[in-house]
Parts: C-alpha cells; sequence; structure tokens
C-alpha cells in the first residue's frame, strides 16, 4: 500500500514537473511574440502565463515539501524581494529603481509593458556633460519670462485642410492639398474638451509670433507607418533656444520624469531628452518621445526640473510591466501602438 501510494506521488511530482516546463515554454513563446508584434493582447497573455507559472510553482512545492514549508518560502521570498529592492535603490542610486512603460511613445525602443531599471542622474552637471546633452544657458530674466507666459509655449504643427480649417491632423493623408500651420495645444485641447471641434480654427497662430517665445520650432513632413500603411506626418524637426539651433539626436538619454497637476500628461512619464536649459544652478529639461510628433512641452507639459527627474534608463525586461497596467486600468491598447514615425 505504501509503495502504491509512493508511485502515485511520484506521478503528481513528475505530472507537476512536466506542467510547469509547458508553461515556461507557453511562457518564452508569448515573451518572443510579444518582442515582434507588441501586441496588448499578447502581453496580457503573457502576463496570464507568469500567473499560471507561479499558480503552479506554489501547487508543486506544497504537494513536495508541504504547506508549512511553502509558506515560508513565499516570505523569505517576499522578503529578499524587498531587500533586493533596497540594493536598487543603494546601487541604483534612486528612491525608484524600477518603472513600467505604459504608452507606445518611445516605440521602437521601448515597447508598452516594459519594466525598466533607472537610475539616478546624480550630479546634474556631470551627468549633462558626461552624455554631450545640448545646454542653453538662458538667463534669470528669460527663465521668469519664459514660466510666467509658458502657455505661449504650447505650441506645435498640423496638417490643416485650406477648404475647411477645423480638419487638422498631424497626418497627412495622400497627396492631399492640405497645408501646414502652427497651433496651440492648450486652445485645442479646451475646444476638445468642450466637443467644439469646428473652433479648432480659432487656435491657429501666426508662425512669426515665436520670436516672442523663448523657445521657436521648425517643422519637417516624414512618414509615419500606420498598420503596414505609409502616410505623411507633420512632425518638429529642430528647436531653437537663444539662438542655438538643436536637432533631435536618439542616443541622448532617455529619463522618467513626474508630472505635476499643471502637466496635461499624468503619471511617470519616459522620454527622451531632446535639450537643457540651464538657469542659474537649476536645470530644465525639455523632453519627447521618440514616437511623438512634437516636445511634451509643445503638448501642454512644463518642462522637467532636476527634481523632477527620477532616473535614467538603464535596461529593461519586456512583459513583466503589464501586471502594473491591468492594476491600474491602463491595459486597453493605445491608437498609438499601431503606429511608428520615422523621420
Amino acid at each position: 500500500m505504501q509503495n502504491k501510494t509512493e508511485k502515485m506521488a511520484a506521478r503528481q511530482k513528475k505530472g507537476g514537473s512536466r506542467l510547469i516546463w509547458i508553461l515556461y515554454t507557453v511562457l518564452a513563446v508569448l515573451v518572443i511574440a510579444y518582442a515582434i508584434r507588441n501586441s496588448p493582447i499578447i502581453g496580457a497573455a503573457a502576463l496570464i502565463a507568469i500567473v499560471a507559472v507561479l499558480i503552479a510553482e506554489f501547487k508543486y512545492s506544497v504537494r513536495s515539501e508541504g504547506m508549512k514549508k511553502s509558506i515560508i518560502d513565499i516570505l523569505v521570498a517576499l522578503g529578499a524581494v524587498a531587500a533586493l529592492w533596497i540594493v536598487l535603490m543603494v546601487v541604483l542610486d534612486t528612491g525608484a529603481p524600477i518603472d513600467v512603460v505604459s504608452s507606445c511613445s518611445m516605440l521602437p525602443v521601448l515597447q508598452r509593458g516594459d519594466l525598466v531599471a533607472l537610475h539616478g542622474i546624480g550630479n546634474v552637471s556631470q551627468f549633462v556633460s558626461s552624455n554631450h546633452i545640448p545646454v542653453v544657458n538662458v538667463s534669470a530674466t528669460e527663465m521668469s519670462k519664459f514660466l510666467a507666459n509658458i502657455e505661449n509655449e504650447f505650441v506645435s504643427f498640423y496638417a490643416y485642410n485650406p477648404s475647411n480649417m477645423s480638419e487638422i491632423s498631424t497626418t497627412v493623408i495622400g497627396n492631399s492639398t492640405y497645408k501646414v500651420g502652427l497651433y496651440n495645444n492648450k486652445c485645442l485641447d479646451t475646444y476638445s474638451y468642450l466637443g467644439e471641434y469646428y473652433n479648432y480654427y480659432k487656435c491657429r497662430v501666426i508662425q512669426n509670433s515665436q520670436a516672442g517665445n523663448l523657445i521657436t520650432y521648425r517643422y519637417g513632413v516624414g512618414r509615419i507607418d500606420i498598420r503596414s500603411q505609409q502616410y505623411g506626418v507633420v512632425y518638429t524637426s529642430a528647436i531653437t533656444i537663444a539662438n542655438t539651433t538643436i536637432v533631435e539626436n536618439y542616443s541622448n538619454p532617455i529619463i522618467v520624469y513626474r508630472t505635476t497637476a499643471n502637466d496635461s500628461f499624468t503619471g511617470d512619464i519616459i522620454h527622451r531628452i531632446y535639450a537643457v536649459m540651464r538657469s542659474g544652478e537649476n536645470y530644465y529639461f525639455l523632453t519627447k518621445g521618440d514616437n511623438n510628433p512634437g516636445l511634451d512641452i509643445q503638448f501642454v507639459n512644463y518642462p522637467a526640473t532636476q527634481n523632477g527627474v527620477v532616473g535614467y534608463y538603464v535596461g529593461g525586461i519586456p512583459v513583466l510591466g503589464y501586471l502594473k497596467l491591468i492594476i491600474s486600468g491602463e491595459l486597453q491598447g493605445q491608437a498609438q501602438c499601431g503606429q511608428v514615425i520615422v523621420h
């Protein structure tokens, strides 16, 4: 009888082990598929596979080692995770060494659902210098004026239809009669909130009016891939600050910064540094998503200060961040995830 019981336990143990390996194989396939397709559905499936693996591992542990030892093992593991977090905070020099990519604004470099590791920027001057980030010195008077009139800086370029001034888009469909105009995004947000899209034409600004702004913008027309179809796209091709012209550089560091109540975006933003403005001892980071048509400031976000920067990107793991997206209710896909801007 004892021999029969032992054989049954051995079969259950072998079956549980086989199931775990199958789940690990499925998870590996899903992770690879997600890296290729960047599909929210595949990402969610991978997360479900992760949960299934954990449940299977727990059941297997209970069968082979007993409930008490399994619970002790879990508590030890949680303690190890907490200790690891503290170690990461010390080694990476930031209070938030781990974050999650919640949007597709950094495609194709970072994908939605990526779990990313961050390192604190430490000494700002050294960080900027060692990474060869463009820095423009701005006087205290210029910065004060800039911050006092920052709503005038919330401007970006859109394609518009001359026959209907309210038809605007960053995407130029085919070889149409669309022209390019400069619009104030704060104004557009207001009419969009009210549902008065027909008033978009009121948000047009004269391009020469940028002369009164600290930052001025130039535009280009590139290509955008939308589900294997190519269209034209209007994007910011360069900025000028105090007679210094800067173009986008994809070798600049990617940072995470915390937004404020005044910003249009919410939560932690992970975007690439475009340029830095220095006023005395204060640094202001101008950022842009690689897959966005303009800088964050153009779309109603204040420049991040050195105190608002959590850290810079040093590495990541795909899929694992989907747990946070599910908990925070951000699992639903975004239209932006189906397109990639090609300049």
